[in-house]
């Protein structure tokens, strides 16, 4: 298949309630609206094609991004191709699920996401958090430096309540990640959760919240789920 039919095939899958909530969260045109389910039978025919899944990413539709990232090759890929894309992902649908799991399927995962994390760039910072989080989520505990996963930590105590909002997100998300599927770290990444507490969110509109990753936690911990580990990344 060609970028002309992969096009033709997402437009013609667009549903305006799913375009509606991909635009409530940061989605710009041009976008079609296609749940990420309907993309399985286009992806199975495809496979893994970089050539294609560039083409498609340069097209600027949040449609064919996501796409892009379900038949990317990360292997293919190099530190200035996933460069290339992390500056293209203009919300964090793309950054953080797209660009970060695609990232997170490679050798250079980590080296790539710390460059992010230290970026201050609310995207790349928030795409490197992000990155770590499918990372422990997939990965053998082995693969980590348990030391530098605890100095992460420590950061995230340190400054989650001074960097941009989507950046709190993941980080939130990874004191949550590590306390459930990195077990050597469990209890450190439960205490730091706890003293960080709840963290507010979404303080521009008209109503926040808060993200606590403790209590989120102390949930897997009730249902036995220490220790967690996802078969695959990418959907």
């Amino acid at each position: 298949m060609n970028v002309e039919m992969v096009m033709q095939e997402l437009e013609g899958l667009s549903k305006e309630r799913m375009k509606k909530i991909y635009v409530s969260n940061g989605a710009q045109e041009p976008l079609f609206g296609v749940t990420t389910g309907e993309m399985k039978p286009i992806a199975k025919k495809i496979k893994k094609d970089q050539p294609l899944a560039e083409e498609l990413y340069a097209t600027g539709n949040y449609d064919a991004m996501y796409f892009a990232g379900v038949i990317a090759d990360p292997k293919a890929m190099t530190e200035a191709d996933f460069d290339r894309w992390i500056d293209a992902a203009y919300f964090y649908m793309i950054s953080d699920f797209v660009v970060a799991v695609t990232l997170s399927e490679t050798d250079i995962a980590q080296e790539v996401a710390d460059k992010w994390i230290a970026s201050g760039e609310e995207l790349k910072m928030s795409a490197g958090w992000s990155c770590y989080c499918w990372l422990l989520g997939s990965r053998p505990d082995h693969e980590f430096s348990e030391s530098k996963l605890a100095n992460m930590l420590e950061i995230v105590q340190k400054t989650i309540r001074d960097v941009p909002e989507r950046a709190v997100y993941s980080m939130n998300n990874f004191l949550f990640t590590v306390g459930v599927s990195y077990a050597p770290l469990h209890d450190q990444a439960f205490e730091t959760a706890k003293a960080v507490g709840p963290v507010e969110v979404n303080k521009d509109k008209a109503k926040s919240k808060l993200i606590c990753a403790s209590d989120n936690i102390q949930t897997a911990v009730d249902k036995g789920r220490i220790g967690f580990k996802r078969k695959h990344v990418r959907c």
